[in-house]
């Protein structure tokens, strides 16, 4: 029987633990679906013990032991949990200090923090007893990973093969090169590794020092190579394109899924498509806006930033209101869009809600309701809104950029569109596709056929994670004839 290949997937947030975006749902999904579709490998996933993990998971943990980390000068206490699910080993690395806080990022030490983590996950191998073949690294937060394991660690651990995968360039780790040794534990060795434009930069750093670089969708991987994309890291990645490979995000088809999601007030599925109306009702109910079925009802359920097109909504947003339609906008970002939503809906009480919190009930409770999803994102690495919004039949209307226009097809311009797609980042343009949107709501019984067709769209883990899959044993042979 073959040895088994053991893959650590690598992790500052994972559903349904703490997570805040796409890297916790990712993080959350695609290591199950490995496990269900291979019986290969042994997976574990290991994140920090954040403050927001619930007390029923920690009653679920088994303490397996504890130890001093050393970075720099510094001597800190790391503790080691772990549970299993669904055939996943979850490891948690424990330091009150460092991640029992009320939120996960954002703070000044976030750096040393992270650093911290990075060395504590090598370091405590002899404790999880999980030492794996490939450790699966993600976003800056853990790209000190690959870069310990080449310019660091100098014992059987430099074996490890690492991948890196990005999810969204526009966060990179800078800091100032005085961190070097002070912040991050690295020697001068490291400093060509890791500097960049005058500063240190991680995600540069582990770029070069990966075996196997991926972001999340095949349109991301291309874009990254154009500096409009690249934030200042497209050389870079032209110089590393040769081990680079795009693999579309998926969503967990168990956990979105309308005909069993028990924080939507009705359940419903393709075949009984009338009872989404129902959760339309509930929800401008609730919003105090008009019971209207006859109207769209348009969600935004997004960061309110502006690489997130917000401006082009912020631009013909008053515009947008002069159709029948009402808006719904779910999100949290910079003041300056909070603000907008917000004076929006005090302009248009009838029209427009604006909920500036994120609350994933409350999310999937719009997606139930909502007849389309507006993203007009200048930049999407992947997307999973638009994944969600076609499970729960809601046309998605989008930019097509990154994984969007990897996924979404313009229905007026293909016979298996799936929603309303404009080319160019300009407010107008979507305007014109959610003005077409409405026209094609306005036929009512087509639009249902719609809708029930495109409920239809495979967008669960089963095929990326194959490709995952087919990556990862194609590393395990490579090392083995190299």
């Amino acid at each position: 029987m073959a040895k088994k290949i053991s893959l650590l997937f690598v992790t500052p947030e994972a559903m349904p633990f703490a997570a805040t975006g796409g890297l916790g749902i990712v993080s959350g999904s695609l290591p199950k679906a490995i496990m269900q579709l291979s019986k290969v490998f042994e997976v574990g996933v290991i994140l920090p013990l954040h403050g927001m993990v619930s007390e029923s998971a920690r009653q679920e943990m088994e303490f397996l032991g504890q130890k001093e980390i050393q970075l720099a000068w510094r001597s800190q206490y790391c503790g080691v949990f772990k549970m299993t699910r669904d055939n996943v080993h979850y490891y948690f690395i424990d330091n009150e200090y460092y991640f029992r806080r009320d939120g996960l990022y954002g703070f000044y030490d976030d750096g040393e923090r992270f650093a911290f983590f990075c060395k504590a996950v090598i370091e405590t191998f002899d404790i999880t007893g999980f030492y794996p073949t490939i450790l699966h690294a993600n976003d800056w937060q853990t790209a000190l990973i690959p870069i310990y394991l080449k310019r660091k660690y100098y014992d059987d651990r430099r074996l490890i093969q690492t991948v890196f995968t990005i999810h969204n360039i526009e966060y990179q780790g800078k800091f100032g090169m005085e961190a070097l040794y002070d912040v991050f534990d690295l020697g001068e060795e490291a400093r060509a590794t890791v500097e960049f434009d005058g500063c240190i930069n991680l995600m540069k750093g582990a770029i070069e020092c990966c075996d196997k670089l991926t972001t999340v969708s095949p349109g991301y991987a291309q874009e990254l190579k154009y500096a409009y994309f690249a934030n200042g890291l497209e050389n870079i990645i032209r110089n590393n394109a040769y081990k680079m490979i795009g693999i579309l995000n998926g969503i967990d088809l168990e956990v979105y899924n309308p005909l069993r999601d028990e924080a939507i007030p009705v359940q419903y599925s393709r075949q009984s498509i009338r009872r989404k109306a129902e959760n339309k009702q509930i929800l401008q109910k609730s919003l105090d806006l008009p019971q209207r079925d006859e109207i769209p009802l348009i969600a935004i359920i997004s960061r309110l930033v502006a690489h997130k097109g917000m401006e082009l909504i912020e631009r013909v947003g008053e515009e947008l209101l002069q159709n029948d339609i009402q808006l719904v906008v779910l999100g949290k970002g910079d003041k300056r869009f909070e603000n907008y939503f917000h004076w929006l809906a005090f302009q248009y009480p009838r029209k427009a809600s604006a909920l500036t919190t994120y609350d994933d009930a409350l999310a999937r409770r719009i997606y139930a309701a909502a007849d389309m999803l507006l993203m007009p994102s200048k930049s999407e690495p992947c997307g999973l809104s638009q994944m969600i919004g076609l499970r729960y039949g809601t046309v998605p209307i989008v930019m097509k950029v990154g994984g969007l226009g990897d996924t979404i097809k313009d229905v007026d311009y293909h016979e298996d569109g799936n929603g309303f797609v404009f080319d160019h980042f300009n407010a107008h343009d979507m305007l014109f596709a959610v003005q077409r949107a409405i026209e094609h709501y306005n036929h009512r019984e087509q639009w249902n056929g719609f809708i029930q067709r495109i409920m239809g769209t495979e967008y669960g883990w089963k095929q990326s994670a194959r490709k995952y899959i087919a990556m990862y044993k194609k590393m395990k042979d490579d090392r083995v004839i190299a």
